[in-house]
């Protein structure tokens, strides 16, 4: 028997016909990954019925063209596909709408990024009290001050000096201890230096250096120093043979001690004669007796006459 020929039973699938559109592509790919819908909105923070209207890729249900390129990326990105490719494909088919006629000429990179509303309002009503605060600064800025204000400011608060307080000297005058008497001080300055450390013979005299600060004294026998500052004298610096200590003896101390008391000369009496006083002369007092008659006073012998009164 002759050998049948055999047929082939099994028949070639045909090829799967490939999606033409971006919306058609984008959920190809979808599927293939096994997303959902929702599980692509979830990844590119776009809202579901959004990204059915980029699948059936009805652009009109879309806010507007940059919208709907937008979205068309963030879907290519979500499931690996080229979303320039995509993007290109969707401006393309949005060319060839109705939604041609109101193309924008601004296409955000990312719609999911585009600030919220609250977040746009809350930036304006920042940038809006920047300028009102730069505003009134300028204004406060450029504004004359009033009379009031002038007068004010160009009134300086005036120190009054207590009454009865010696004037400040200027620095440039001399303070100058005199010996009246043999005496041993020592002066030293704020920092400790000392500036004289000894015995001032009667008759000598020391000056206190010019830049020496805050210098003061100590010594037993404070009444045998005469004390001047730029020739003025200064009282003394305390009570005889008491000893001192630590005190201040700058030109602006020791004026502040007042000057020194002049001295008193005796004027005579109102009404005194000036010429020497005439010797009394001598003359016997009465002897007066009870109960007997008074006695006359003895004559008083002439001047030159050598012979002896008479005794009673």
């Amino acid at each position: 028997m002759a050998d049948e020929p055999e047929f082939e039973t099994g028949v070639e699938n045909a090829p799967e016909a490939q999606p033409s559109t971006p919306g058609a592509k984008l959920r190809v790919a979808r599927e293939a990954q096994g997303l959902s819908i929702q599980d692509v909105a979830t990844r590119t923070r776009i809202a579901q019925r959004q990204l059915e209207a980029v699948e059936r890729d009805d652009y009109a249900a879309l806010p507007g063209i940059p919208y709907a390129v937008g979205f068309a990326r963030a879907y290519a990105r979500a499931v690996n596909l080229d979303e320039v490719e995509i993007a290109a494909q969707v401006r393309h088919g949005v060319h060839n709408s109705d939604m041609g006629a109101r193309y924008e000429a601004f296409e955000p990179v990312d719609p999911a990024r585009v600030p919220s509303r609250t977040l746009a309002w809350t930036a304006a009503l920042i940038v809006v009290l920047l300028i009102a605060g730069f505003t009134i600064w300028r204004t406060q800025l450029l504004t004359p001050p009033t009379g009031e204000e002038i007068a004010q400011e160009q009134a300086a608060p005036a120190v009054a000096r207590p009454a009865g307080a010696a004037p400040v000297a200027p620095a440039a005058q001399p303070v100058v201890f005199t010996a009246i008497d043999d005496v041993w001080l020592r002066i030293v300055d704020e920092a400790g230096e000392r500036l004289k450390d000894g015995i001032l013979k009667k008759g000598e005299i020391f000056t206190l250096p010019a830049g020496a600060k805050g210098p003061t004294i100590l010594t037993g026998r404070p009444q045998a120093l005469s004390v001047t500052v730029g020739g003025k004298p200064i009282p003394p610096l305390g009570a005889a043979d008491r000893t001192i200590a630590d005190v201040p003896v700058s030109a602006e101390a020791l004026l502040a001690r007042g000057a020194a008391p002049a001295a008193t000369t005796a004027t005579p009496a109102s009404g005194a004669s000036a010429s020497p006083a005439r010797p009394a002369q001598r003359r016997s007092a009465p002897a007066s007796v009870e109960g007997s008659a008074p006695t006359a006073p003895a004559p008083v012998a002439p001047a030159g006459d050598s012979a002896a009164a008479p005794q009673p």
